[in-house]
């Protein structure tokens, strides 16, 4: 097919490039690789983490040099979005089929997950999920195992099989609904041998199986069958009017819609966080507020996904909040009244769930509050351990939306039955997978937003809590400095770890707007750190009121309007949190040509304490950290301070470095670093006792000693 035949798609992206495949021809695994990639670059056919593909090749046996068949095929917590070789799990195909011998039964068949290892052919491969033998056991070269909205919203509807059956005049299979795993594999090639000649395997309420006898074969196949599901939808779609009943719930503008979301993230994030904190994900995408404004709402919202990949993502279901679009959210004791009563009724579902579907050898319990909220009118919020986990939570339930709407399309929407759904949430293999993540970092689940922290100190700061797992915010009032800040964290973090937003600390409205989006990206915030700074080093005699006004503004009332407005937040989530102000050796210090500067300094470290003081109720703690001639990447030192510091010194100012770390007890040199590592002491945990302190970070300067 070339790439003019690839208009007939308009459902699914066609990406092959027939060069860049011939490069690689010869190489099935490289090929295997191509084709993942592409197939996973379109969410429609499957997302972050879902589906799996493989190939079988013959490879030269490392013990008898043989030519043995090998199979690759995408191992265990991989994405084929970005898969490489090393995230392929290698097997002997023989062996994978010859442990149908060894097979005791349904009852027995995690026992087989086991056995996979004894089957591996590359020993430094990625361990075999539970989809292998669904690959191992069917003979063709390549195949394709997706989670299309498409195909799904046709398994999942009420008559799919006879859907499938028609739509394809049999060139299709069907498998009834099983949980994944050895049996529904024996299950899939029980289809292919009575229905020899067939195309493609449709598994109930689950997904496609597709394959061909090369990587371009499997991939077309594969394209063609959603293709033409897609498009069987869409003409159902067109004859159906009020597909979800109609609209029941009108939505508020755009602007209307950010606000109410803004405003109710923290609280929602506050409710979601009482097990652990959540990072959230908003959106009001034009899919979900065609679902969340319907009729069928209700109905629809209750059942949960049907998918297996949709469902461990999303729960059992979503809480659909009962608040309304235009509902004035500034009355927060009314508003967490009124919410506190839908989460406990959510937590007893839950619980109720869990206690009736349980086995005797079930986990315990895990977090009882949802994962997704559907705010009608506004959009759909998603709560999860890292932004990561919310984000990819929301893609799915997209997804979800988009295979009910389908189904209620072509026929009637069914989802897992509870049962089913739990066997799945609480099998002992997802649990063991659960039990083998890595632990959290020290600021896993928290959100710090720095001011100034497009470079120097800021930046610093922002790496290091990046480093320790929290999401951050960079802020600044330079825009040509907040891009190169926000191309270098993208580079070294990626976008589920940052947001860059413009913060002029004299500006209220940009604080507002900053606060209002870190709320609707990350769903609030914990720790807010005021490091936006300038300094201006004259005589008495020359220094001016516009210079006075200036330090003032930005270092003290600066502060205190930003801490106001994370205060505000932090109290909305009632999770308690940690204000830190980055002050200077100056607020306790005299000297010479710092009269604005130094008083600034000595403002912004009682407001401190001050706020400690009121805070504390709030379980909100506030701390300094007193840094003192931090030269290297500063942006203070490109403003004139050091001229003016040198000539108060008579000294130059490329003498300044040296002369700042000789009247040291340390004789050292501060670095940026120093302060992040000062500032990462007070939120790491281990001082979560302590409030209204100063951590000199100096070198050690004893008239800047507080006791």
């Amino acid at each position: 097919m070339s790439s003019v035949d690839a208009i007939k798609f308009k459902h699914v992206s066609y990406l092959w490039d027939e060069k860049k495949a011939a490069q690689l021809a010869g190489d099935e695994v490289a090929l295997l690789i191509y084709r993942s990639n592409l197939l996973g670059a379109d969410l429609r056919l499957t997302n972050y983490g879902g589906g799996n593909t493989s190939c079988k090749a013959n490879a030269k046996d490392p013990l008898t040099g043989e030519k043995k068949e090998v199979m690759w095929v995408k191992g265990s917590g991989g994405d084929l979005g970005t898969l490489k070789k090393s995230g392929l799990a290698v097997l002997y195909v023989d062996r994978l089929r010859n442990l149908k011998k060894v097979y005791r039964g349904i009852e027995h068949e995690d026992e087989m997950v086991e056995l996979f290892n004894h089957c591996i052919f590359d020993l430094s491969s990625k361990a075999p999920s539970i989809d292998t033998p669904l690959h191992g056991f069917l003979p063709f070269k390549h195949i394709d195992h997706l989670h299309p909205d498409a195909a799904i919203a046709i398994a999942a509807a009420k008559d799919g099989e006879q859907i499938t059956k028609e739509l394809f005049d049999g060139k299709i299979g069907w498998v009834k609904w099983q949980r994944p795993g050895f049996d529904l594999g024996l299950k899939i090639l029980e289809c292919l041998e009575a229905n020899p000649g067939i195309k493609g395997i449709m598994l109930g309420s689950h997904g496609l199986f597709t394959w061909g006898n090369t990587a371009y074969e499997s991939y077309i196949n594969t394209l063609e069958i959603i293709e033409k599901c897609a498009d069987y939808i869409e003409q159902k779609s067109k004859s159906k009017k009020n597909i979800f009943g109609g609209e029941k719930t009108k939505s508020p503008g755009k602007d209307k819609r950010l606000k109410q979301a803004a405003l109710i993230a923290p609280v929602l994030r506050g409710f979601c966080s009482s097990g652990q904190k959540m990072i959230g994900q908003f959106t009001d995408d034009e899919r979900v507020l065609e679902f969340i404004n319907s009729n069928d709402l209700e109905k629809l919202a209750a059942m949960g996904t049907s998918c297996p990949d949709h469902f461990l993502r999303t729960k059992i279901s979503p809480l659909v909040l009962n608040i309304g679009a235009s509902e004035d959210l500034s009355e927060t004791v009314t508003l967490k009244k009124k919410l506190n009563a839908q989460f406990e009724a959510y937590r007893k579902m839950y619980a109720d769930y869990y206690n009736t579907c349980k086995h005797p050898n079930s986990p315990a319990m895990r977090d009882p509050n949802p994962v997704i909220l559907l705010y009608p009118g506004i959009g759909m919020f998603s709560f999860a351990k890292d932004k990561q986990t919310a984000r990819v939570a929301s893609e799915f339930y997209i997804n979800a939306i988009n295979v009910m709407r389908g189904a209620e399309a072509i026929s009637e929407y069914t989802s897992l039955p509870r049962q089913e759904a739990f066997n799945i949430e609480y099998w002992l293999l997802e649990e063991a997978k659960l039990q083998r993540m890595p632990k959290p970092k020290a600021l896993s689940g928290r959100i710090a937003l720095v001011t100034g922290s497009a470079g120097g100190i800021g930046k610093a700061i922002a790496r290091k809590f990046a480093d320790e797992g929290a999401c951050v915010v960079i802020s600044d009032n330079n825009l040509n400095r907040l891009d190169e800040a926000k191309e270098e964290f993208n580079s070294d973090y990626g976008k589920d770890v940052f947001t860059a937003q413009l913060l002029d600390v004299t500006d209220a409205k940009t604080i507002d707007q900053a606060f209002a989006n870190t709320a609707l990206i990350f769903g609030g915030v914990d720790i807010v750190v005021n490091n936006a700074g300038l300094s201006i080093s004259k005589p008495i005699e020359d220094h001016t009121e516009k210079d006075w006004d200036l330090l003032y503004d930005v270092l003290v009332k600066g502060q205190f309007i930003v801490t106001q407005k994370g205060v505000d937040i932090m109290r909305k989530q009632e999770l308690g949190g940690d204000i830190l102000n980055i002050v200077s050796k100056n607020a306790l210090v005299s000297g010479p040509n710092n009269a604005g500067y130094g008083s600034a300094k000595a403002a912004q470290l009682h407001l401190s304490r001050l706020n400690a003081a009121e805070l504390g109720k709030d379980n909100i703690r506030v701390n300094v950290v007193n840094p003192d001639a931090v030269i290297y990447g500063s942006n203070i030192w490109n403003s004139g301070w050091a001229e003016g510091r040198a000539k108060a010194y008579g000294i130059t100012v490329e003498e300044l470095p040296k002369y700042y770390a000789g009247r040291t007890l340390l004789n050292k040199a501060i670095l940026p670093d120093d302060i992040a590592n000062a500032c990462f002491a007070f939120v790491s945990g281990l001082l979560d006792k302590s409030t209204g302190n100063v951590l000199n970070v100096d070198g050690g300067v004893a008239n800047a000693f507080v006791r």
